[in-house]
């Protein structure tokens, strides 16, 4: 960390702030707290600038070419599960879905729609050739699943997706306001990706109606059908993941999800 040092000043204590890459730290004197991040996305700027993440403080180019970015450290904590429930999430991916900023944003960093049909032929070679498909009855029913409800997802509004929305990436402020962070896995996509992820986990089904009003559509067959299909999609993702690490426990328990969701498909689509 003797490279921060140098770009902030001795007078500052820096520890690192976890996660995944190593890359973000939390640094602080007497008088002020940054979240510091090495090489973010240019992306950062802009949902600063919408108020969807903290605010941008500063970004520094380093002589080696590394970008490190300073965001404003606010206090407060991660929603819990329940929490997701409220009006106000519904509100952020609302506004996260309709903003044109970041899609030119993304569009503008040579970012292309990904098509389901890409999708859908990408994570069935890696089923196929790892044999998963004829060894579990559960991933074929759904690639079976998915092949027919393809023609679905075509011709539908293209939109930023988040495309990790769990709890622990929205953070609520002790003042009440609420950011989504972690930009990395973020795409041009069918906006029923990430609402499907939210009405699966996080909503009770008697309230989907309710929690999609808040957000600004009306629930319909078409987006149950195309927010099932991406929940198939990304729970044979996760199984395939988990299978290429030899995580076997981890790798049992997203069959379960997937046999689970295959019956849940079965009451809730139709053609």
């Amino acid at each position: 960390m003797n490279w921060l040092k140098q770009v902030l000043g001795k007078e500052w204590n820096i520890e690192k702030a976890g996660g995944l890459t190593g890359e973000a730290f939390i640094a602080e004197n007497n008088r002020e707290r940054l979240f510091l991040k090495r090489n973010s996305s240019p992306f950062l700027a802009v949902l600063s600038a919408e108020g969807i993440v903290p605010k941008l403080v500063w970004t520094k180019r380093l002589e080696n070419g590394d970008v490190i970015t300073a965001q404003e450290w606010l206090d407060g904590r991660e929603l819990m599960p329940v929490e997701m429930q409220h009006n106000q999430v519904a509100a952020l991916l609302s506004k996260i879905h309709n903003s044109s900023e970041l899609l030119h944003m993304l569009m503008r960093m040579g970012r292309k729609p990904v098509t389901p049909e890409d999708r859908f032929r990408n994570v069935k070679e890696q089923l196929m050739y790892k044999e998963v498909t004829s060894n579990y009855t559960e991933v074929a029913e759904a690639l079976d699943k998915l092949e027919h409800l393809l023609p679905v997802t075509h011709e539908q509004k293209q939109v930023v997706c988040h495309c990790d929305l769990n709890h622990n990436n929205l953070l609520l402020t002790n003042d009440g306001q609420l950011y989504l962070v972690d930009w990395e896995n973020a795409m041009i996509a069918d906006p029923a990706m990430d609402i499907g992820i939210i009405l699966k986990w996080y909503i009770p089904p008697e309230d989907w109606d309710s929690w999609l009003r808040e957000y600004g559509v009306t629930n319909d067959q078409s987006l149950l059908n195309r927010m099932y299909w991406y929940l198939l999609l990304d729970s044979l993702y996760f199984l395939n993941w988990h299978l290429q690490r030899d995580e076997t426990d981890k790798a049992l328990l997203r069959l379960e999800d997937l046999r689970v969701l295959n019956l849940e498909t079965n009451r809730t689509i139709r053609d």
